[in-house]
């Protein structure tokens, strides 16, 4: 994305000698002060009261996401999560021709003048469902072609991971392994060796968004598939079919919604992708098939489904009612069931998915001699497609999440109306936090008092510190590694994307908002989110002071939202990065903190220049 030149913020004239804790209530004192050109300045800080208020998310809306979450994963913390994902299937061309010949041409093909049309015999071989597994976007910093999870030092190209000499982008750029000294297996180093082929040889992927009960990556799990027998709709009636229909997270699907079984058992996991080359052609003298370019499969969920189904509702289907739209096909074979049973969790982009029908039939080769042979084809059938021009999603698909229910702790603490002492954040179906500053209501009061001291704004902060007790009493916690603050009357937010360079935001590294996890000895310790922006907003340019929204986001890049049930059955809107996200966390709040833990509050920090 192309973005803006870094915009400049509001900077203070003189030098910042000694910084002063405040109040919002108190008359600021503050030492010591700087001259430029004969006129003082002063620097201090102000600490002003922040109000939060934990609310629970009963339901997300769940079609049209980027990735799809399946499996089961139990936060130490706020209890298990059970999802899965029913997915429409789409034809990959309508009114499909299996074969040489349509089943009108077959239908004739013994009593027309032709002897190149016969009963082609369409039978189905082997079918395979495929979803590709999500890999780290960011895994290889030096672009070197090793992923930095495998990297001798993922931020220099010239290391050499294998120790054979040759450097990681020089092995890039050979066709050579990088990870294998012996990328051929001939007994000579790749350094050594001038007959090594290129590119023969199966990458090896850092993995994302797959991992057991301990976070960690599992050697396989077992998946589940069935066929779906709900009708996910298009477009919603009750709005005369003009707008998408919306499914939501708590929308159960099985076992009401499923029948026939085409596929349970394991799925190996592994980070190295396969090569599949072909054989070659001893009728083709001149060329040798098995040194072309092998297929790579990408390391992914590849099963094979009931051939017997799909010969009697795909191929046996040939030139019927049922193919011959996608809207027939949807009406008569209405998507898939997926599943996980095991303590496993697996977020898939099932845009990427498909489940190929390999088949073979008779064909005739020439006129001449009349000979019937085997051929062999594929079809086709993707789930929900993107479109690769306008980026939208064709076809619909839904993840149902399942929670068991919140500890008594954690359910008292949500929606009870009280400023929390406690703040708690979960993605999915869970939960969020609602954010005032200055006081309950809108702060005018004290905007105005800061209007008045003609203060600016040189930094603005909002610190959460993470209930380390909490957490570490739980066990084994993932953190969220970024918290994501948007406004609740406008869903944009809070950061300002053209305050970023280009380079910042499309590594998500916000220099201007932060919003990371700060950690001490591998614990999370605090995020803290610089809202300097907003706050001159308010100031300066006389904004509205909004309640903020506190969540989760797998993606603070992408800051659309999509329609939550709330409590007590309202509407709302959560980020649909929030919706995608497994993980939870428990901060503390601005009320009644635990002994001890004072100095944890929630506090809004303003650092500021006034001129004496």
């Amino acid at each position: 994305m192309n973005l803006l030149n870094r915009l400049k913020m509001p900077t203070a004239v003189g030098i910042l000698l000694v910084v002063v804790l405040g109040s919002c209530e108190e008359d600021l004192t503050t030492v010591g002060s700087g001259v430029v050109g004969g006129e003082p300045f002063t620097a201090g800080k102000a600490v002003y009261d922040v109000f939060a208020f934990n609310k629970r998310i009963e339901a997300v809306r769940t079609n049209k996401l980027p990735v799809y979450q399946i499996g089961n994963y139990t936060d130490p913390i706020y209890g298990k999560t059970a999802a899965s994902i029913t997915t429409q299937v789409q034809l990959s061309v309508a009114n499909p021709t299996f074969g040489n010949y349509s089943a009108s041409v077959e239908e004739t093909a013994d009593t027309d003048s032709s002897t190149l049309t016969i009963k082609e015999n369409e039978t189905v071989e082997e079918v395979v469902l495929f979803i590709p597994f999500l890999t780290n976007p960011k895994g290889d910093r030096d672009l070197d072609g090793v992923a930095d999870e495998f990297d001798d030092d993922p931020e220099d190209a010239n290391s050499d991971s294998d120790g054979d000499t040759l450097t990681d982008i020089q092995e890039k750029a050979l066709g050579t392994d990088p990870l294998n000294p012996d990328t051929d297996g001939d007994g000579t180093n790749d350094s050594l060796d001038d007959d090594t082929a290129a590119n023969r040889f199966p990458v090896k992927y850092d993995l994302d968004s797959i991992f057991d009960i301990n976070g960690n990556i599992p050697e396989s799990f077992n998946f589940k598939v069935e066929r779906s027998t709900y009708f996910l709709r298009d477009l919603d009636p009750n709005t005369n079919f003009q707008e998408a229909q919306q499914y939501y997270s708590s929308q159960q699907f099985s076992p009401t919604f499923v029948s026939d079984l085409l596929f349970e058992g394991p799925v190996e996991v592994s980070n190295v992708e396969e090569l599949i080359f072909k054989e070659d052609d001893p009728e083709t003298e001149d060329v040798d098939e098995s040194e072309e370019a092998p297929t790579r499969i990408a390391p992914g969920i590849r099963v094979s489904l009931n051939a017997a189904f799909f010969q009697e509702n795909i191929l046996n289907k040939e030139g019927s009612s049922e193919l011959l739209s996608q809207a027939n096909f949807s009406e008569f074979f209405r998507g898939v069931h997926l599943s996980i049973p095991d303590d496993v969790l697996v977020l898939l982009d099932i845009t990427r998915g498909n489940i190929t029908i390999k088949y073979k039939y008779d064909s005739v080769t020439s006129s001449a001699d009349d000979t019937i042979i085997e051929s062999e084809k594929e079809f086709v059938l993707n789930f929900i497609r993107r479109d690769t021009s306008t980026g939208s999603v064709i076809g619909n698909a839904v993840n149902t999440f399942i929670n068991e229910a919140y500890p008594a702790e954690i359910a008292n603490g949500l929606d009870n109306g009280e400023n929390a002492s406690k703040i708690y954040l979960k993605g999915g179906a869970g939960s969020f936090a609602q954010i005032k500053l200055f006081d309950e209501l809108n702060g005018d009061e004290i905007i105005n008092q800061i209007k008045d001291k003609n203060w600016i704004i040189n930094e603005a902060n909002l610190v959460f510190y993470v209930d380390r007790s909490t957490l570490d009493a739980a066990g084994t916690v993932i953190e969220p590694t970024k918290l994501y603050l948007y406004k609740d009357n406008t869903n944009a937010p809070v950061y300002n994307q053209f305050l970023e360079s280009e380079e910042d935001f499309n590594s998500g590294n916000f220099t201007n908002y932060d919003g990371g996890l700060n950690k001490v000895s591998g614990k999370g310790q605090s995020y803290k989110i610089k809202i300097t922006n907003y706050i001159n907003d308010l100031i300066v340019r006389d904004s509205t002071n909004a309640t903020l929204n506190l969540a989760l986001t797998s993606d603070i890049r992408i800051s659309s939202t999509g329609k939550a049930m709330l409590a007590n059955s309202t509407e709302g809107e959560v980020p649909v990065m929030s919706s995608v996200n497994p993980f939870g966390t428990v901060l503390y709040g601005s009320d009644n903190l635990p002994s001890g833990q004072e100095d944890k509050r929630l506090k809004l920090e303003i650092f500021y220049t006034k001129a004496n």
